[in-house]
């Protein structure tokens, strides 16, 4: 029985447990605390998918000796909450136990697959330890490419979209990848193996790095964002910063942001992750979707005036939220 343990059972997290549980031969389980605990021992896991909707049972703990040690950790959980777990994942994991990292913008793995050496990301890793409790080597990087939202605790509606790239996260495929995106395909995802998750990561970061703060920002989802000349503008020229960025790393962007937008567009009044954290009291994740790029954009030399302020403003945002 090939055992699976997800930490973060939110949106995605919950998403790809409900999808696995349903798996002959898998013995999935959770990690989970508070209302998510109670609700799931009682009532199972809800997800919701178009005109299907099913409940699963999951065994699920906030205890990871309890649930003990596991073929494949999926890691779910957003940004701000992986110091905290990377612990109790570490826990989870034996000598040949990998890590599935399911995450919004850029993780501490991210720099150790990329061709140029010495690039750092200490405004998510301030000092190593997220990387010594989940070594790269033992990572398997993830870009999900999905919508979901919860509806309450161990409910999950799952909004768009199917799709799962991963790869090593230092670099390449290798057969722990390929069987895994078999796995998952067998689970019903459009999973797909590839040779640089850094470049399917920083793609996905370019198209939503603008976006998601603007929307924490104006509270508007992205059709409006678009639809004002000005905002739309601004959002074009920090892609233009990040492209640049991207190409002196070794994670060229072929689009333009003009074709991106289309794309964009074609979500309707979409809400992002992080509009939807803001509504919620949730923590965002600033630093991932960018302080991160910002602080590759200092090492390689490449100046981000609009990234820079973007980052202020929603920095000065944030630190606003605590006081109400």
């Amino acid at each position: 029985m090939f055992k699976i343990c997800i930490v973060g059972l939110g949106a995605i997290g919950g998403w790809m447990a409900a999808k696995l549980q349903r798996v002959e031969g898998l013995s999935v389980c959770a990690l989970a605390r508070g209302g998510t605990l109670a609700t799931v021992r009682e009532n199972g896991l809800r997800l919701d998918s178009g005109e299907d909707s099913w409940r699963v049972p999951l065994r699920v703990s906030a205890d990871p000796a309890e649930l003990g040690q596991q073929d494949l950790v999926i890691l779910a959980v957003k940004g701000p909450a992986i110091a905290g777990v990377a612990g109790q994942v570490a826990q989870l994991c034996g000598p040949e136990t990998r890590v599935l990292t399911a995450l919004n913008g850029l993780p501490w793995w991210f720099t150790s697959g990329l061709a140029v050496p010495g690039l750092t990301l200490r405004c998510v890793d301030p000092d190593g330890r997220i990387a010594a409790l989940i070594p790269p080597e033992r990572v398997i990087g993830c870009v999900v490419h999905a919508s979901c939202a919860l509806r309450g605790p161990g409910w999950v509606h799952h909004v768009m979209g199917n799709g799962l790239l991963i790869g090593e996260a230092k670099g390449g495929t290798s057969p722990a990848v390929d069987a895994l995106a078999t796995l998952l395909v067998g689970a019903g995802f459009e999973a797909k193996a590839v040779e640089s998750i850094q470049r399917d990561a920083w793609y996905k970061l370019w198209g939503n790095m603008t976006t998601n703060p603007v929307s924490a920002l104006t509270r508007a989802t992205t059709d409006r964002i678009l639809a004002d000349e000005l905002v739309r503008e601004f959002t074009t020229a920090i892609m233009l910063e990040a492209a640049e960025v991207g190409e002196r790393m070794g994670c060229p962007i072929a689009q333009t942001p003009q074709d991106r937008h289309v794309i964009t567009r074609s979500l309707g009044a979409f809400k992002t992750s992080m509009l939807q954290d803001i509504e919620a009291g949730r923590p965002i994740e600033t630093d991932a979707l960018l302080a991160a790029p910002r602080e590759l954009a200092q090492q390689l030399g490449v100046k981000t005036p609009m990234l820079d302020a973007l980052l202020g403003l929603t920095r000065l945002m944030d630190a606003g939220r605590a006081k109400f």
